[in-house]
């Protein structure tokens, strides 16, 4: 079950590895370092918020303690002592209040520049990454086209290579053929090739030839006859007649 688990996490891997591409990867990467330096900025922006919110705090403070210590001049100057003993009390708790705010006051504006330095350093790495992203992205691009490129000359490799072995088999069939052909050319013109199979002729030709063969024998028995006769046989020939078949003259 063991190796069965690691088996099927390892295919698992290459099924993932298949489908991911590194450029959406980096994006992904690049948009959650934003939304990390956008909660920072508003981290700063909340702290800067509340900083300037205790500052008029301590405005207002400030105003009531110089009033209040006000009142009391002219309270100890009219001969009301009570009075003016009361101005300076209230004075010393809103004093208290100032200080007490003067501290947070310091202590907001400390994590405020932190804040602000880890928000400016944040940025420098997101742009850094951003840069190399982009760099990573168009390297990765252009290795996907070579290899796209590299892949489309193979295959074309291959279908060449079975388009030129398709050429010379065609080259070698039509060499063929016109080495027949031309061996059929020779054979018919030495005869070779003529009908020895005996079969009957049409009854044309075989009229045709009995006209002739009949023609040369006649003409052979028309020179015989000539011979015979004492004559020329071309004469016999020409005339179409026999020794026995010209008129004959007795003298008187």
């Amino acid at each position: 079950m063991k190796r069965m688990g690691m088996i099927f996490r390892a295919k698992a891997n290459k099924a993932l590895d298949r489908a991911e591409d590194p450029r959406e990867t980096l994006d992904y990467s690049y948009q959650k370092q934003l939304e990390l330096l956008q909660k920072v900025r508003r981290g700063v922006a909340d702290v800067a918020t509340s900083r300037k919110r205790l500052e008029l705090q301590l405005t207002q403070l400030q105003r009531q303690s110089a009033k209040l210590e006000d009142q009391g001049r002219k309270a100890l100057a009219l001969g009301r002592e009570d009075l003016a003993r009361e101005a300076l009390t209230r004075r010393s708790s809103v004093q208290q209040q100032v200080m007490d705010l003067e501290a947070q006051h310091q202590t907001l504006q400390g994590e405020e520049e932190k804040l602000t330095l880890a928000a400016q350093r944040l940025q420098a790495k997101v742009d850094a990454f951003r840069t190399r992203k982009e760099t990573i992205k168009a390297t990765y691009t252009a290795a996907q086209a070579q290899t796209r490129i590299g892949e489309a000359f193979s295959g074309i490799s291959e279908e060449m290579g079975d388009v030129g072995l398709a050429i010379q088999r065609a080259e070698d069939k039509t060499a063929q053929l016109q080495a027949r052909a031309g061996a059929i050319d020779e054979l018919l013109a030495s005869g070779a090739l003529d009908d020895q199979s005996g079969m009957a002729k049409d009854d044309i030709t075989a009229e045709l030839d009995r006209i002739s063969a009949g023609s040369d024998v006649e003409l052979e028995l028309q020179r015989m006859k000539a011979e015979l006769a004492g004559g020329s046989p071309q004469q016999a020939i020409e005339s179409g007649q026999t020794p026995q078949d010209r008129p004959r003259f007795d003298k008187p």
